[in-house]
């Protein structure tokens, strides 16, 4: 029973892990597993800064007892001589009082020696724990420094890879599968706009088939002739307009009377003649144009503009 309770309870723990991986953050995870190598670049400086004050401060030790054994050796010298000057003088209570005093300054300076040599080896060993240290720190330096730039590299790489995720969930929604929500798909639309425009030619193409419709064509077809025919006499007309000089124009509604309003010298017969050659104006309005054909005998300084005075020359038609 406790088995089987120990396997659950790690299966459980298991799952809840590998839902806790799929569901947490990359960004975040990246930002934690910094900060731990941020706290351990911590640490080991810390440590290594111990290490290289041990040797600084063994260092310090190291020099007073140099100054230390420097000293003694220097006391034990002066009272040997002492010692030596008292006993030259004859005073040997001087000389013995001296000679022990230079033999405490000898006991003093082997303990100082010995402690010397051991302060060397000392500073030795923490000289070399210093270096080993100090390239401890500056090999976690560079990794720190390869960690920041591989830090930056995969943001890099999840931001790509959060816009190439959205860029294929919107090539998915405009794809011809049926969209995620409740707005249509491009496809969905073209086909409705497709299926409508067809509907209407279709439409058309039935409504131009009737009746009515080529009853419709055929007027137009009668009124684009009657069209053609009309601007076909309107351009024949101008052609012979420009090909012979005009005669006055009759006003509107007035028909001059044969041997009426002829000017002396020109006969009647020619201005009738005139008048009833005359052609309607293109614009409806009832004007005559005089006739284009001229009599013989006529010069144009014989010719009248209806006024009594006589033309000087041949004068354009009217438009």
């Amino acid at each position: 029973m406790a088995n089987v309770v120990r396997k659950a309870f790690r299966y459980l723990s298991k799952r809840a892990e590998v839902a806790f991986e799929e569901k947490a953050r990359p960004e975040i995870q990246l930002e934690q597993a910094m900060d731990e190598a941020r706290g351990q670049h911590e640490r080991l400086v810390s440590q290594a800064a111990l290490v290289v004050g041990n040797q600084r401060h063994i260092e310090m030790k190291l020099g007073r007892k140099i100054e230390e054994v420097a000293d003694l050796t220097e006391s034990a010298r002066s009272a040997l001589t002492l010692a030596d000057n008292s006993r030259a003088a004859g005073d040997p209570a001087a000389a013995g009082r001296y000679e022990q005093t230079a033999q405490a300054f000898a006991s003093r300076l082997i303990a100082a020696e010995a402690a010397l040599e051991d302060l060397k080896v000392l500073q030795r060993q923490a000289a070399e724990s210093a270096a080993q240290a100090r390239t401890a720190v500056e090999e976690n330096t560079l990794r720190m420094q390869r960690l920041a730039a591989e830090r930056t590299r995969l943001l890099t790489q999840i931001e790509h890879a959060a816009m190439h995720e959205q860029m294929g969930r919107v090539m998915e929604q405009m794809s011809s599968l049926p969209p995620v929500g409740d707005v249509p798909t491009l496809a969905d639309v073209r086909d409705k706009v497709e299926k409508r425009y067809a509907t209407a030619l279709g439409r058309q193409e039935l409504a131009s088939q009737g009746l009515e419709a080529q009853m419709i064509e055929v007027r137009r077809a009668t009124m684009d002739a009657q069209a053609q025919g009309r601007l076909a006499e309107l351009r024949a007309g101008l052609q012979s307009g420009h090909s012979s000089p005009a005669r006055p124009a009759v006003p509107s509604g007035q028909g001059a009377p044969a041997g009426e309003g002829v000017p002396a010298g020109e006969d009647p017969s020619v201005a009738a003649r005139g008048g009833a050659a005359a052609l309607d104006h293109p614009g409806g309005t009832g004007e005559r144009r005089p006739s284009l054909e001229k009599a013989p005998g006529d010069t144009p300084s014989s010719q009248d503009d209806g006024s009594g005075r006589p033309a000087t020359g041949p004068q354009a038609p009217p438009r």
